[in-house]
């Protein structure tokens, strides 16, 4: 089934229509919505998504992005949600290199503080790791998980090997649409099907066909065609194996 393996419904730029945009991702045949918070303000929200929706795999954490506004008891109230079991996965954590305006220091010490949680529970991760693909894979191999998804991948192929090594899936989105994204077209292309999943960050990263509007889940159905395009086989492979990594990578978890 063809499920976007990261989504984030819960955001505000979705408050007007979010059940008319889930609709429309359905006709296009999406059946399932990853949805990861990025700060504790945001973990009510999407477990009330997961509650009110069999369709949606909830995912808790704080995005690096956010951590200068995080609380060091945030990590306690995230703890508590995961020792109860509400969410599938640890997530959206990791690091970000691009920005400048966020300490490096507090990113690495909230992403080794939730890797800790993940490994405590025995949770996969979704990861966030704009240009900071290396120093991620350095806490990774230190702080052992049990996998995950390296969302918006856009690392090297060596980089890709050692994510799959460590039980990661690779997420592809919207980076895939641009015909000057070679390299990872190349990558989306080439990596073995079993180790990809289909993304599209709504409403963030929209695709070469919808720049400056707001990015919506619908689009994954295009995404799966054009994976299948560069991969020379049929969407119905792409869809089945796809979804089948999001499900195996989640513990099992199926939309209802």
């Amino acid at each position: 089934m063809l499920i976007d393996s990261h989504v984030h419904l819960d955001a505000a730029e979705f408050a007007a229509d979010r059940d008319e945009v889930i609709d429309n991702a359905r006709a296009e045949g999406v059946k399932g919505f990853v949805v990861p918070a990025v700060e504790r303000q945001g973990f009510d929200a999407v477990l009330g998504l997961a509650a009110a929706r069999q369709d949606v795999c909830p995912a808790l954490g704080v995005h690096p992005m956010y951590v200068m506004g995080a609380h060091d008891d945030d990590l306690d109230v995230l703890e508590a949600h995961l020792a109860r079991g509400a969410a599938r996965a640890v997530g959206e954590i990791g690091l970000d290199h691009f920005v400048t305006d966020v300490d490096p220091a507090r990113q690495l010490e909230l992403f080794v503080a939730q890797l800790k949680l993940a490994r405590r529970y025995d949770l996969p991760v979704i990861l966030h790791l704009r240009r900071a693909v290396d120093p991620i894979l350095k806490q990774l191999r230190r702080i052992g998980v049990r996998g995950g998804i390296a969302h918006a991948f856009n690392g090297s192929r060596q980089q890709a090997q050692v994510f799959i090594d460590l039980g990661f899936r690779l997420g592809f989105g919207g980076a895939m649409s641009f015909e000057g994204s070679t390299r990872i077209r190349e990558l989306a292309r080439t990596l073995p099907l079993s180790s990809v999943v289909l993304e599209t960050d709504a409403p963030d990263i929209p695709p070469a066909w919808a720049q400056g509007r707001r990015n919506v889940p619908a689009n994954l159905a295009r995404y799966a065609a054009l994976l299948a395009r560069l991969r020379g086989i049929s969407v119905d492979e792409v869809v089945d194996t796809t979804g089948r990594n999001v499900c195996e990578v989640l513990g099992g978890w199926r939309p209802g």
